[in-house]
Formats: structure tokens, sequence, C-alpha cells
């Protein structure tokens, strides 16, 4: 069936070159303006938290994810001429409120409540700063969770070009090593910007619809970059191995595309499966980058069946001539190094894999002590205006005050919580909520903006001393829900939730984790089911599956041992759909090579040492290659994405050397003629 394909393509050839490059074209437009419709929010729904965020929107005519906080460095919290500007700033917002100008011993602190959800707050910033520009008053600082979302923009973006800096210059040296100085290595950085950039137009037609995090535009070019050069050098690779064999051009592209372009397909299928089990997760921060992680290896694919060949075909034969042989360019023969390390391996088969595998459990132990939290503010960069305001309230109020506690007493009909009895309970509320440490201030009242205009709701807004994604803060929403709230003996009939950023922290980690257990076994059995296709054989797939959990454990312990800090929620568990589905890409090829040697000599030792001899080096090639596209991450100023992109770099580093180079090639030689078993075939 491939080769009908690809012959199909190749008669069509400049059609498919143009509508790629129309495909190009629309890609960078929707590139430019994909930030506009990201946003970062931990919002779980149907939980309590959102619970929280309906009511206050409903009732309130607010959101917290829509609240601006502006600083003043001032320490009169009464000066009209503060509270004039205040004012004429929050009518650069439509439906925006002001708040009461507080005293935060040294600053002078507002709110400025808006009905907006996140994505279109942070778009009103640049207006809310230029209302409040007064070159003869004190500076103003605006923070909050939309200035934050809009000054992160930039930042990512930045981040996004540096790692493309570092992955670059880096890809293009290894493509010159392994296929020469040639035309053939431009081919690889055709197809990523063709296939990214119609990622990225996928992803902005989705975004309409659906909320996309704010920087799913790094995931998309620089696990793009990675995946769709690696799967480009493997054809380009296969194609000049059967040209200098003597095939004419079209035959060399049809036997490259039934060879190295199916395991393409089912390797891009493996990391389709894993990133696109995300979609499946209860949040939709995680949703987001798995719609991103998911659009990825399909575009990848499409692109590998119709846009490869094309440009195969246009390079032709003369493309791969050479005026400098790169050092990893020549044939893996017999006698090379990768055969000397196959045979090595096969004498000492069941040493090789206790060992190795001792040595990635022994790994995987510190996974043991990994700390999470949903997300950190004083963790972003500290040279933009929001951040800057963030530390000064930090500084001087406390680090809860940019993200409060939101308790909402729901009275179930109109009036009732102006009642003596959920007034009192209020009051007991206070009292509980006062004496408890880890509570900085506790704002309530008995009119707007602590009751509804019906009279129905009834809040208290609760500041803690330590920021939202903390240990100390998270354990206080959880004494607000179970203890507090209790003490407080609210009468029958009112129900009592817990919103705000922190208590959306508490319910996006559990959450999540909830739903993970099950993410890990679909991946397991997906993977399995693809794999064994792919492979026709029980036992492989199984083989591959353990290989993976085991790398996945020795990441995680990596990542325990390297940040001391709080790892964030989302990492461990967009880092496994992540890292099952792409080091499937190595497994995939390096036994499909096996499987070639394996059908025509029915020789196990024989088809694991040809299969390690004949990729060894293309696939080192390959891992450098994606190496370097996730160092883009680490380079970054984000500590999230930095955590990220270590850990994906951990990842390639031992599948690629430890798992692929030493491990699998001992399991498969202790399985022997058990590999390639399959019922009912002979």
């Amino acid at each position: 069936m491939l080769a009908r394909w690809t012959a199909v393509v190749l008669r069509f050839r400049i059609a498919v070159v143009a509508c790629w490059v129309v495909v190009l074209g629309v890609g960078v437009w929707s590139a430019v303006r994909l930030p506009d419709l990201t946003s970062t929010s931990f919002a779980v729904p149907r939980s309590d938290s959102d619970r929280v965020d309906g009511i206050l929107v409903d009732a309130f005519d607010e959101r917290p994810e829509g609240t601006f906080t502006v600083v003043f460095r001032s320490r009169n919290a009464s000066d009209a001429r503060l509270e004039a500007r205040l004012a004429r700033a929050a009518r650069a917002v439509p439906g925006a409120r002001v708040g009461t100008l507080r005293d935060g011993q040294g600053v002078v602190y507002g709110d400025i409540t808006t009905p907006l959800d996140l994505q279109h707050a942070k778009a009103r910033t640049d207006e809310l700063r230029a209302a409040l520009r007064n070159p003869r008053g004190p500076p103003a600082y605006v923070t909050g969770q939309p200035a934050i979302q809009h000054d992160l923009d930039p930042i990512l973006a930045a981040d996004l070009r540096r790692g493309e800096a570092i992955a670059l210059p880096i890809a293009f040296a290894v493509l010159v090593a392994v296929l020469g100085f040639s035309l053939a290595v431009a081919i690889p950085f055709v197809f990523a910007a063709c296939t990214i950039t119609a990622t990225l137009a996928a992803v902005y037609t989705v975004a309409h619809r659906l909320e996309m995090v704010s920087y799913v535009s790094n995931l998309v070019e620089l696990i793009g970059l990675g995946l769709a050069i690696d799967y480009s050098l493997l054809i380009v690779h296969r194609y000049r191995e059967e040209v200098l064999r003597g095939a004419a051009t079209e035959e060399a592209i049809v036997r490259t595309m039934t060879t190295a372009g199916r395991a393409v397909v089912f390797s891009g299928t493996a990391v389709a499966i894993g990133l696109g089990l995300l979609v499946l997760m209860p949040v939709p921060l995680i949703r987001s980058l798995g719609v991103g992680g998911l659009l990825i290896p399909l575009v990848s694919i499409v692109g590998a069946l119709t846009l490869q060949p094309a440009l195969l075909s246009l390079l032709g034969r003369r493309g791969l001539r050479t005026r400098f042989h790169g050092v990893l360019s020549g044939a893996d023969v017999e006698g090379g190094f990768w055969w000397r390390l196959a045979r090595t391996i096969m004498r000492r088969r069941v040493a090789v894999l206790v060992g190795v595998s001792a040595l990635l459990v022994a790994l995987a132990l510190p996974a043991a002590g990994l700390r999470l939290t949903p997300g950190s503010i004083s963790a972003l960069p500290g040279d933009s205006e929001s951040t800057a305001g963030f530390r000064l309230l930090s500084t001087h109020v406390g680090n809860g005050a940019v993200t409060p506690i939101h308790i909402v007493a729901d009275a179930g009909r109109p009036s009732a919580a102006r009642g003596t009895q959920v007034t009192s309970a209020v009051d007991r509320l206070t009292d509980e909520l006062v004496a408890d440490p880890e509570v900085h201030v506790v704002a309530i009242g008995r009119r707007t903006p602590y009751i509804d205009a019906t009279g129905r709701y009834a809040r208290a807004v609760v500041l803690a001393r330590h920021e939202y994604g903390e240990r100390p803060t998270e354990r206080l929403v959880d004494r607000i829900r179970d203890r507090h709230v209790r003490a407080a003996r609210f009468p029958p009939g009112v129900t009592v939730v817990t919103g705000g950023a922190p208590a959306q922290g508490v319910d996006f980690v559990t959450r999540a984790y909830g739903f993970f257990p099950w993410l890990v076994a679909g991946a397991l059995a997906l993977t399995y089911l693809i794999l064994l296709l792919a492979f026709r054989s029980l036992l492989l797939p199984l083989e591959a599956v353990l290989l993976n959990v085991l790398t996945v454990g020795a990441v995680y312990g990596l990542l325990a041992l390297v940040f001391h800090d709080p790892i964030e929620a989302w990492i461990p568990i967009v880092l496994f759909a992540t890292l099952f589905g792409i080091s499937m890409d190595y497994e995939v090829f390096l036994v499909s090579r096996m499987r070639e040697a394996w059908d025509a000599l029915h020789d196990n030792e024989r088809a694991v040492v040809h299969g390690l001899e004949r990729t060894g080096r293309v696939v080192t090639a390959a891992a450098a290659i994606m190496v370097a596209a996730f160092s883009g991450f680490v380079a970054g100023r984000v500590e999230g994405l930095q955590q990220f992109g270590l850990g994906l770099v951990f990842a390639i580093l031992i599948d690629a050397t430890i798992v692929r180079a030493l491990l699998l090639p001992s399991a498969m030689a202790v399985g022997g003629r058990w590999n390639w078993w399959l019922p009912g075939r002979r």
C-alpha cells in the first residue's frame, strides 16, 4: 500500500510541494497570532474552586483570574489622587470596578476587578498601564494574573528564539556529520519548517474553541523540531543507502518509504498515542498540551507520507553528492564500533541485562521524594512590571496578596446571607482563620463586595503568608475545607465552598493525579498494541513497554536529585506521555531493522547484531538532534519549562545510550527466537 501511495505522490510531486508551500505561509501567519489566544489557567471544571469562580462571576460580577492589582510606591492610602488614577484606569477595561486602596507598609495597592476571563483580561493590560501613567505621581505597577500572563508571552517568545538558536546549529552540524556537506542536509530543515508551521496553524484553529496554554508554541516548535528532523534524517539516510546499492531514484524512494517510511508511520503513531491520551485528562491545562502534542506527530506523519517523498524526488541522485564526507557518513559494516559492541553484548547478555536494569532502578529510587507544586509566580523571570509588582507586594504585604483564597457561603435563597445565623457563622469562621498561623489577613463585611446584591451569598477573602503554590498554603486550603468551615457551624442548608488560586491549585493536583494511573494504563496498553502490529511479535512490544517504564522512572529520579525545589505538577504527567511516545522512535527504527534481518536470516543473534550496526550511527545522530532541540527548553527563563526540558534531555540520553545500545540488545539476546513469535505465524 505504501508503495502505491508513494508512486501517486511522485506523480504529483510539484502539486504536493506547492500545497505545502501554501501551508507554510498560513502557518507562519497563524504562529504570529497564536499568543493572543493562549493563557495558562489551572481551572478544574466541576471542582469546588470552579464553583466559587462561577458564583463570583454570576453574583459578584468578577473573576479572580481577571483581577488586576495595582501597586503604588506611596505611604498614603487615603491620597485622593491615587484613587482618581485607579478609577480612571479602570475605565479602560470593560465592566471593571475599583476596590478600596489599602496600606501595605511602604506601598499602597488596590484591585481592579473585571468579569473577563484570563485570556481577554490579559489583552487589556497595556491599556490599563497607559491609563495609569502619570509622570508627576508615584510609579504604578500593574500585576495580578492577567498582567503576569501578558508579560509572560514575550518572555516565552524570546526563550523560543534562544532555544532555536541553540538547536538549529547543532542539528546542522549533526546532519553534515551524517549526510556530508550536500543538498540532502537541507531536506530535514525544509521538512521541519513545513510540519511545524502546519501544526501551529492547526493549534491556532483549535485555540478558537478550546483553552490553550501559553507555552504551547514552545512545545510545538521545539518538540516538533526534534521529531521532524529525526524523521526526515532517518528517511534520507535510508534513501541514500538504497541509492548506493544501485537503485534508480524512484525505486530507491519507494523502497525507502516501505521500510523507513513505514517505521516513521508506526513511530509517529506511538508518539501520537502517548501525547493524545493527555486530551482525555479532566484538566484543561494538561488537555491543551495534549492537543498540541497530538498534532505534532500527526502532522509529521502526513508530511512524511507526502512532502518527504516529493522532496527526495526533487533531490534525486545528484543531491546526495558531497564535497565533504561527514565523520558519521560512512556505512555501518562488520568490524565497526557498533558491530563490536553488539558482539560483546551477545557474549555477556545476562550480565549486561541485569547490570543496566539495576542501574536504571537505582536512578529511579529518588523519584519517591519528588515534590509537586501547581505553580509559582516567584519562579517567573523578575524583569517584567508584573513580577516587580508582585515582589513589592510580597515584601510589604505578603506572598498571598495577589492570589487570595475566596470562601463563599451559599445560603440558598435571597437575603438569607444577611441573616443572623449566617453572619454569626461567618464571624466564627473568621475567628478560626485569624487563629491559623498561615493566615495573614481575613476580610469580611456586611455589604458589597462581601455580600452579593441579592443577599444569597456571603464571602470571606483570605490572604495566606505563603505563595499560592507553596505547601503551607496548600495545607491551609485543606484545613479550611476540612476543619475551619466545620468549626464555624453554618446553619443547615448553607453550602460553603473554597476557591481562588490556592484552592484551584489544590484541585488541579488532586484531579490530575487521580486520573494519572488511568493515563499510564492506557499508554501501556495502546503502545503495546501498536508495537504488536509494527513488530509482528508478542514479546518485543512487552520488552519495549517495560524498558520505557524503566526510562521514565530513571528520569523522575534524576529530576528529584537535580531540583531541590518542587516540580510543577503538570510536568511528570506530560513528561510521561511525551517520553513514552518519543522513546518509541528509536525502538521502532532499531527493531524494524532487526525484523528485516530476521525475516531474511531467521537467526536471532545475527538479526540483533545487524540491526544495531545498521542503525547505531543514525540513531545516535537523531538522538543528538533531539537533545539539542530539547536543550532549547533548558536555555529559557521559565522554570517549569526548564524542568520539562531537562527531563526530556535526560530521557533521550538514557534511551539512546543505555537502553537502546545496551539494554534492548541484551534483552533480545536473552529472548532468542521467542522475540519473533506470534501465534498463527509460521
